[in-house]
Formats: C-alpha cells, sequence, structure tokens
C-alpha cells in the first residue's frame, strides 16, 4: 500500500509538472508572437518614412549662403537671412520630402520682403513637430509673423494658425488647404497652387474656414511638386512651366502679399 501511494504522488508530480511545463511553453509562444509582430511594425515604420524625397542638386546649391541672402543653422532647422528687418516667415514642409528641398523656392523669398524659417520636422511629417514655430517665435524678434507651409506642412500650418491667430499676421498656403477656422481680425490667408496640380480640386477644400482677408493666385501650368526641388512626384499632374517659372511666379505672389500687408 505504501509503495502504490509513493507512485500514485510521483504521477501526480509528473502531471503537474507536464501541466507547468506546457504553461510555460504557451507563454514563450505567446511572446515569440509578440515580438515577431513588433519586428514587423518596426520594419514596416523604418521603410515608410525611410523613404522620402530626397532634394536635388539645385537645392544642395541654394543652401549656400549668397550676398543677399545668409543661410544659417538653427535649433528647429535653418534661417534664411536676407534684407527684410520686419518680417519673417516660418515654413513646414510637405510630408517625407527632404527639408533642404524648398530652399532654392525660400531663398528666393528671403531676397525680398521676409526672411524665413525653414522647419526641420522629425521623420519629415509636419504633425510630428506642430508647435515648433513655439520656439521659433521665442527666440527672434520681428514686426510681422507669418506662418506658411506646403502640401501636408500647409495644413499642419493653417492648424497651428488657427489656435495662434493673434500671434501672427497671416497665412501663406503653398498647395494646401486650411483644417480650422481662420476667421480673426487682421488676419489673411494667401493660397497658391498650381493649375495643373494633381490634387486641385482638393485645396479648394474648407472654404468656410478662411478669412475675409483671402487671396487665391493659381499658377498657370505649375504643378505640385515643382514648389520644391525633389524631383516628380507620383499622382501628380504635368506641368506646362518650368520649376524655375513656377518658383519665381510664386515668390512674386508671396512679395506682393506681403507688401498689401505691410503695416
Amino acid at each position: 500500500m505504501e509503495v502504490w501511494k509513493r507512485n500514485k504522488k510521483k504521477q501526480r508530480n509528473r502531471k503537474k509538472q507536464k501541466k507547468q511545463k506546457n504553461k510555460i511553453s504557451k507563454k514563450q509562444k505567446g511572446l515569440l508572437a509578440l515580438a515577431v509582430i513588433l519586428a514587423a511594425l518596426l520594419l514596416a515604420f523604418g521603410l515608410y518614412f525611410g523613404n522620402y524625397y530626397h532634394a536635388d542638386k539645385t537645392a544642395q546649391q541654394a543652401m549656400k549662403s549668397s550676398r543677399t541672402v545668409k543661410v544659417k543653422q538653427t535649433a528647429e532647422g535653418y534661417l534664411f537671412d536676407g534684407p527684410a528687418k520686419k518680417n519673417a516667415i516660418i515654413f513646414y514642409p510637405g510630408a517625407k520630402v527632404e527639408t533642404t528641398a524648398y530652399a532654392p523656392l525660400l531663398k528666393q523669398i528671403a531676397s525680398q520682403e521676409a526672411d524665413v524659417f525653414l522647419v526641420d520636422m522629425p521623420l519629415h511629417m509636419a504633425f510630428f513637430g506642430l508647435n515648433k514655430a513655439d520656439k521659433i517665435r521665442a527666440s527672434y524678434h520681428y514686426q510681422n509673423w507669418y506662418m506658411s507651409g506646403y502640401s501636408l506642412g500647409a495644413a499642419m500650418a493653417a492648424m497651428y494658425s488657427a489656435d495662434h491667430l493673434k500671434d501672427y499676421r497671416g497665412l501663406i498656403m503653398l498647395a494646401g488647404y486650411p483644417t480650422k477656422d481662420l476667421h480673426a481680425a487682421n488676419f489673411s490667408v494667401l493660397s497658391i497652387y498650381g493649375s495643373k496640380d494633381g490634387n486641385a480640386k482638393m485645396l479648394q477644400k474648407n472654404p468656410q474656414y478662411l478669412p475675409n482677408d483671402y487671396t487665391m493666385q493659381v499658377i498657370k501650368g505649375g504643378n505640385h511638386a515643382q514648389f520644391g526641388n525633389y524631383g516628380m512626384q507620383k499622382g501628380d499632374g504635368q506641368a506646362t512651366i518650368s520649376r524655375k517659372a513656377q518658383q519665381q511666379a510664386t515668390a512674386q505672389a508671396v512679395r506682393q502679399y506681403l507688401l498689401a500687408h505691410d503695416k
């Protein structure tokens, strides 16, 4: 009888140990599956955000200072420091485009009526740095501040502006549209886009958000990508004017807008 009890006890212990091993095995399998999922997500994240449009040689050349405009690196990106003393523009780049791709256009703008701050966004996505303009405005002193941006950067600049209407004189959108109400006294909006933009209809969204002081400038023959220097963009229309001509027309439209609102 004593031997039988001992054997029975051993059997129970073996069953208990087997159950514990099965539990550990299930837990290990669950952790392994979770690790595989996380690794796949990280890989997809890296592939998506690591694949972006790169600035061309013209843009790289425009990052060098000239007699008229000094290009300076700042804590938040770059400053195109021209002859203007009163006006400053803070510019949010488009999604998945190298920051410096906008240097040729912004350098032209800075040579006239306003210095331009080009903001370097985390992972080249403006919604990851929506409030970066706060730090710039706190570090520099100008009489008139304007927000600006391109494509997704324009939408994010509009969203930011809507919450800071008293701090800025206006918003300059390049191939973008407003995302929140921009009605306020002494606040204006300039919207510029190309007639051949592949998203031309979308750029007319949310007109109810636009203030009374609103100007629209359509560049005949221009498209979406030619505001920057990063090549062609998927889904865009075919421009019938050169990139240089589109940027010159844009800089001139910005100049006229600033002159009209100079107080």
